[in-house]
């Protein structure tokens, strides 16, 4: 079975999923749509749209020419104030969107927008119910966790998967990991923080207050613990993050435990194996006619 696939946002991890499925020849998934609101990228082929800066994802395979022609999507909340200004702006309607997913055979859409876009979020799950997709939220934007977006794709029997996509490995992960372990073995935990930095487009917007308030909400729930979370758009790192992760506890007999660690990868190619599940999850439940929320593992903040 090949599930035809449609992504919201064509930036960094867009760039390395696209790459990662011709990298390890994945042959179940095949691309049929993509929406931007990027001038640079709507028009061009799915394959050069990957490359079009502020896209500054590692280049770890060339890509054929796909046939699949960046279409505009509806601007709403999708940029901030920060990234603005590195994107000239194309957009169309929500009609738009959804004729196009219905003429290319779309099953299943990945939203990719930014951290903080909940109305673009909003307008890309309609679309997908309308067009007849499933859709896969890998951002932070409350879509699975909404009792009325989960009842709506249920009664629609579309699969729902959402929110916020956990990366293959990642300072969430690991920090999890972290937390299990040591609360599994008697030590009661305290404070902890995840301080992170990276120089791609989803930090930039991260710089905005309200922005981050979301990201700070599903890394919390998907850490496992109490936990501060911040940060930063440092430029020359580029698609590297860097992670700060600090935990406190009490052992036995209260004596004080406390880890540090620092953690650096690639960005967005440690979310794409993650994203390639996901698909091939809702694809499978398409198949099957089964709707609602599921794939509760692959992401920081499922639907309860």
């Amino acid at each position: 079975m090949v599930t035809n696939v449609g992504i919201a946002g064509i930036g960094n991890c867009a760039s390395s999923l696209v790459q990662g499925v011709f990298h390890h020849e994945v042959g179940d998934v095949r691309f049929t749509s993509a929406f931007d609101v990027h001038a640079g990228k709507v028009g061009r082929d799915l394959a050069e749209a990957i490359w079009v800066p502020p896209n500054n994802a590692r280049r770890f395979r060339e890509v054929p020419a796909l046939g699949v022609e960046v279409s505009a999507g509806p601007l709403a909340d999708g940029l901030g104030a920060g990234s603005a200004a590195h994107v000239p702006v194309r957009e169309d309607t929500l009609e738009a969107v959804v004729e196009r997913l219905r003429g290319t055979g779309t099953g299943v859409l990945v939203n990719f927008l930014p951290s903080g876009s909940q109305h673009g979020a909003e307008l890309y799950a309609q679309a997908a119910l309308r067009a007849g997709c499933a859709y896969v939220n890998c951002m932070p934007a409350v879509i699975a966790r909404s009792p009325s977006w989960a009842r709506r794709f249920s009664d629609a029997g579309l699969p729902l998967i959402g929110d916020d996509l956990k990366s293959s490995f990642g300072a969430t992960l690991v920090q999890r990991a972290l937390v299990d372990a040591l609360s599994a073995n008697g030590v009661r935990l305290g404070d902890s923080y995840q301080l992170l930095a990276g120089g791609n487009m989803d930090f930039l917007n991260l710089e905005d207050p309200a922005r981050m308030a979301g990201k700070k909400d599903s890394k919390a729930a998907g850490a496992g613990a109490k936990t501060h979370v911040g940060a930063s758009y440092v430029p020359f790192l580029e698609d590297r993050k860097v992670a700060f992760i600090r935990l406190e506890g009490e052992a036995f007999g209260g004596s004080p435990v406390e880890i540090e660690l620092k953690m650096v990868v690639e960005d967005s190619p440690s979310a794409a194996g993650n994203v390639l599940e996901a698909v091939r999850l809702a694809g499978a439940a398409m198949a099957e006619g089964r709707g609602g929320p599921m794939g509760a593992h692959l992401m920081k903040a499922p639907a309860p």
